[in-house]
């Protein structure tokens, strides 16, 4: 480290403190004329010590009128850096898929090339997937990964080097990535030296590749499990597929690979018997010959439903109206609908008593006639969530006590024509705005003539627009704060709605779409729950963290914590694990790691209050078998990246010459240099130099008699 001295006025200036010093010593120490002649001492002092005293002084004031030049010390720092080397090993499972002895020498001559560098002075580090490696064998390293995502392990180099000598990454791997994007996309500011391992020739195998299947079933409905299966070297032979449950076979099927098929599908038929997660085995029965069955079989995990939402559509006589929001609720499966005219025949009129319904929509219910009131009343004590739909045999005066949202005053058989407009300000649902001005082009629906007014609480989705006016009466609206949350549709011709949606567009979509979020929004179950225990998804990987959020709440729902909470997990084999921890207001979440693959169900359980609060649910934990979908190396893909990266392609029998490629080129040191500057004032330890050595001064002047 080199300084030197800075001033910020003429150094000129400096011979001014020396004079000031001296001036002021000669001042002090001067010789008393009383004194003077041949041996007289000065200032009261001999000779010795009046010129020591003086001297003191003179440093002393001199170097306090040079404090006041406020003088910058400039400290410049050089560090040498090395260059350094890193090796990033691919240590997933699918290295070793082609022999162990081969990876062996490749890691022996790798660990030879990290010492050898080493000796010409360079830093080498080794990174792995997921892990820092800097002291460890490279013949060591456990090959478990159960994926590759090589860019992700480039760009970690990258952003953890960013700025430092690294001038190569030794790449060994055998190309094959199954995370990430491919990393010839990538952009690094290092050379790519890559040492290719693994087998280039596709093996004899036949490959379970993926399984099509829905997430979700409903209890007593079959779904169907389609099996993708890739052979290669089979052709003109045949395999067995099998589909499982608890050990149970479900069903068996045969395929034949043609001499010029590879890829063949294959679809099982099943029914949903038990509700809950439930788990399936997809497997082709192994062939002789095959290079490994790891890829053989697959995990299908399914939640079966026994939960419809519940729908009774009430209305008052039949209407092209009813016929159209039964073809929007029976798109969507999670819909279980009754419909019920009141004027029909008996069956028609009468809606299931035992039933107990999510939600209830009356379509011109409440009636003049006062037909419906009693069935309306007992679904309305329950509060029970209502969409109201008016029409011309609305009653208007039942309806306004009946619902939150609006109060309509209209003159009797009087109506007005209108179109619905999008409320920009609802926020409430996502919906989009252009799409919504499709509205304005279908045909006017027909409302009462008369006032709207709007209860607290409400809000407007659709206002009604008269001709090319709009006005600032509801046409949609809804209100979800009240004990029974409600939606009123002021008005019929939702039909002509979707015939003119479909007319303009092909597509039945935009109306459809907002009757259902409206539904939706109203028919939602809140969650009343004190103690909320839920995964972070549904869904984790093998060998990844489960994470679970806990939410603790008292009686008026504020958040609250360090409650210990009791957590069981049991797995398939009705295997359960005990877990206690306690949510903190910096960490509500608790971690789980090494579950094996399976489905899992979980109770949490905490005592507020000497009440006892439980959440349940269940979660899955997936084995993807990723490394065993692929095992042929694609040395093409490491090519092209030390290409792009302007380093060299080696196989694993000529890891020498990457030795001699590497040690000898010369790589010359990053000197980096940092520039310091400080007040010389600020530096603390010269005032206890300038105060110790006017102490001295003054003890000596005591010392010797002084004043």
């Amino acid at each position: 480290m080199r300084s030197d001295v800075i001033f910020q006025t003429s150094p000129w200036w400096i011979l001014v403190c020396l004079l000031v010093g001296a001036v002021y010593a000669f001042a002090m120490y001067q010789p008393l004329p009383r004194l003077a002649g041949s041996g007289a001492a000065l200032g009261g002092f001999d000779k010795r010590t009046t010129y020591s005293l003086a001297a003191l002084r003179f440093v002393v004031v001199s170097f306090l009128c040079f404090l006041l030049l406020n003088p910058l010390i400039r400290s410049l720092k050089t560090i040498t850096e090395k260059p350094k080397v890193v090796l990033a090993v691919d240590n997933s499972e699918s290295i070793v898929a082609s022999g162990r002895p081969a990876l062996n020498r490749a890691l022996t001559s790798l660990q030879t090339l990290r010492q050898q560098l080493t000796d010409k002075g360079l830093d080498v580090a080794v990174r792995t997937f997921g892990d820092t490696i800097t002291d460890a064998d490279l013949t060591q390293i456990p090959f478990t990964q159960r994926t590759s995502n090589l860019s992700g392990l480039l760009s970690g180099i990258r952003s953890d080097y960013e700025g430092r000598n690294l001038t190569d990454v030794v790449l060994v791997s055998d190309g094959i990535f199954n995370q990430g994007v491919s990393p010839t996309f990538g952009d690094y500011p290092f050379a790519v030296q890559a040492v290719g391992l693994g087998d280039t020739i596709a093996k004899k195998d036949i490959q379970l590749k993926g399984i099509v299947a829905n997430r979700i079933a409903y209890l007593g409905n079959q779904f169907p499990v389609q099996a993708e299966i890739v052979s290669n070297g089979f052709q003109g032979r045949s395999a067995t597929v099998v589909l499982r449950q608890n050990g149970r076979e479900l069903g068996r099927q045969s395929i034949n690979f043609g001499k010029n098929d590879t890829f063949n599908q294959l679809t099982f038929q099943t029914t949903a018997t038990q509700k809950g997660v439930q788990h399936y085995v997809v497997e082709v029965l192994p062939q002789p010959g095959e290079f490994s069955t790891r890829n053989n079989r697959q995990d299908v995990y399914l939640d079966v439903i026994d939960g419809k939402e519940k729908v009774l559509l009430l209305a008052l006589a039949p209407h092209p109206d009813v016929k159209a929001l039964r073809n929007i609720l029976e798109r969507n499966q999670n819909y279980e609908l009754d419909v019920r005219i009141l004027t029909g025949t008996a069956n028609e009129a009468t809606a299931p008593a035992e039933k107990t319904y999510d939600l209830i929509i009356l379509h011109q219910i409440p009636d003049n006639g006062g037909v419906g009131n009693a069935l309306v009343q007992k679904y309305l004590a329950k509060n029970t969530p209502v969409l109201f739909i008016l029409g011309n045999q609305s009653s208007l005066g039942p309806f306004n006590t009946s619902n939150p949202v609006m109060q309509v005053v209209a003159q009797p058989n009087q109506s007005d024509k209108v179109t619905g407009v999008f409320n920009n300000d609802f926020k409430q649902l996502n919906l989009d705005p252009a799409k919504l001005e499709l509205l304005s082009k279908l045909p006017p629906m027909s409302v009462p003539y008369g006032e709207f007014r709007l209860q607290p609480g409400s809000e407007v989705v659709l206002w009604q627009q008269v001709g090319s006016v709009r006005t600032t009466k509801p046409l949609l609206a809804l209100n979800v704060t009240a004990p029974r949350k409600t939606a009123v549709l002021a008005g019929e011709g939702l039909w002509s709605w979707r015939l003119e949606e479909y007319a303009l567009t092909d597509k039945q979509e935009v109306v459809d779409e907002l009757v259902q979020k409206v539904i939706q929004l109203i028919s939602v179950k809140e969650d009343r729950r004190k103690l909320r225990v839920y995964p972070i998804r549904n869904e984790f990987i093998a060998g990844e963290k489960v994470i679970f959020e806990t939410e603790l709440y008292n009686d008026i729902y504020e958040r609250l914590f360090d409650s210990p909470v009791r957590l069981e997990i049991t797995d398939e084999k009705n295997l359960t694990r005990s877990y206690n921890y306690t949510p903190t207001a910096a960490n509500s979440r608790f971690e789980i790691s090494r579950l094996p693959e399976g489905a899992y169900r979980f109770k949490g359980s905490v005592t507020i209050n000497n009440r006892s609060e439980q959440s349940s649910g269940q979660f899955v934990v997936r084995d993807l078998q990723l490394e065993a979908l692929n095992t042929t190396a694609d040395h093409g893909m490491l090519r092209q990246l030390a290409q792009q990266t302007g380093g060299k392609f080696y196989g694993p029998a000529a890891v020498d010459d990457l030795v001699r490629n590497l040690t000898s080129r010369s790589r010359p040191a990053r000197l980096t240099s940092t520039e310091e500057i400080n007040e010389i004032i600020n530096w603390r330890w010269l005032f206890f130099v300038v105060l110790t050595l006017a102490a001295i001064e003054w003890g000596l002047r005591k010392f010797y008699g002084g004043y």
